[in-house]
């Protein structure tokens, strides 16, 4: 009898031990695996073998938030940053302040983020850097700036057009699938806009809480089977339009921003996140890129 229930209580713990939450144990691992890079999954639902860092500070960057230990990603996403912080001293910007780009092997995190899981995704702050020589603890310290008004509408005083610049730049490379920033600062970058400037505005993509940074996602590098690029693909976006349209006008209307409440709301079910996620909501592969050296 007593093994009988001894058996029933393990099985019961069972369930407990298998559901610990994959963004704790990717959060753990310090260092990334050896090996070739490997982007696995989704950009919401992934993970990363073979990152390298992005170094704390370069001639033209710094990585901010050193304590979160985020400054990793796929070998493509670091040699972009790398580029586009060079390419921004021509539009009077020293370099950048970089935000998060992933944990050392992807995955969810604990805090923050629900994509930057694949070693693809990095933020980039609005904040034009006055130096590039902040110490670790500073970096903890100082903050990115909105460049966007409090009614959410328009830019605020902080816009100038090397904003316009440093976007097209970032948006042009080939490398880019899309780039999330905030509806009033799409809206703006629209507003003169030619059938010359398509090509890149289609990569811009309206995002709320993007006031303060853009974030950058790339497409899946060639030879990256285990990778999915992110649906609809940019040159799907209007057929082909530069999304400055009707739809983008309806991110800043009151419609959207100030909805009236709806006074019989349906519950709708709870839908698992990715700080909720187990290993059995990834890919499989991510396993053993939690259990490689």
């Amino acid at each position: 009898m007593k093994r009988l229930i001894l058996l029933a209580l393990l099985a019961l713990a069972q369930p407990a031990l298998s559901e610990t939450l994959a963004a704790k144990l990717f959060a753990a691992k310090t260092h990334p695996t050896t090996g070739p890079a490997l982007p696995i999954g989704t950009y919401a639902r992934g993970c990363a073998g073979g990152n390298v860092e992005l170094p704390e500070t370069g001639p033209t960057w710094q990585a901010m938030r050193l304590k979160r230990n985020r400054n990793w990603g796929n070998p493509v996403l670091v040699d972009y940053l790398e580029d586009l912080s060079q390419a921004v001293t021509a539009f009077g910007w020293k370099g950048l302040y970089i935000g998060d780009l992933g944990n050392p092997r992807g995955g969810p995190m604990v805090s923050g983020h629900a994509s930057h899981q694949m070693g693809l995704d990095a933020d980039v702050w609005f904040l034009p850097p006055a130096r590039l020589d902040l110490t670790a603890q500073e970096r903890e310290k100082i903050g990115a700036i909105s460049i966007r008004s409090e009614d959410q509408k328009t830019v605020n005083e902080n816009w100038n057009d090397s904003y316009r610049d440093v976007l097209k730049a970032a948006a042009s490379d080939p490398r880019v699938d899309r780039i999330f920033v905030a509806a009033a600062i799409k809206l703006q970058l629209c507003k003169g806009a030619t059938a010359a400037d398509t090509a890149w505005l289609q990569h811009i993509r309206p995002e709320a809480a993007h006031q303060d940074h853009f974030h950058v996602r790339l497409k899946c590098p060639a030879g990256s089977d285990l990778c999915q690029t992110q649906k609809p693909n940019v040159t799907e976006l209007s057929k082909g339009g530069s999304g400055c349209d009707d739809t983008l006008k309806y991110w800043v209307s009151n419609a959207y921003l100030h909805p009236k409440p709806n006074p019989n709301p349906t519950p709708k079910p709870h839908k698992k996140g990715p700080k909720e996620f187990t290993m059995a909501d990834l890919p499989a592969q991510c396993a053993a890129v939690l259990k490689g050296k």
